[in-house]
């Protein structure tokens, strides 16, 4: 943390350093993407198409990851106010 801030930097890090777990084509439509974070915590993130013959692994995927990745801001940015409180 720099101060009050959480960087992009302290994020990137974070995404970088976790382990994830990908599952494709749930209900043929659907990626499910959990990622370990480096303390242990579990992250879920999730994206879907209307028309399963619209899917498309990898941006599913990408989508999903860029959903964990704002989830960790928001916990870093709990975990930051809590220590600043």
């Amino acid at each position: 943390m720099a101060g009050n801030t959480v960087t992009k930097e302290q994020v990137q890090e974070i995404m970088e350093k976790s382990e994830f777990e990908v599952i494709h084509k749930v209900f043929g439509k659907q990626c499910i993407v959990i990622a370990l974070l480096p303390n242990g915590f579990t992250v879920v993130g999730e994206s879907a198409c209307v028309d399963p013959r619209n899917y498309v692994e990898s941006i599913g995927e990408e989508i999903a990851k860029k959903r964990i990745e704002n989830k960790i801001w928001e916990l870093e940015g709990y975990k930051l106010q809590n220590a600043l409180s």
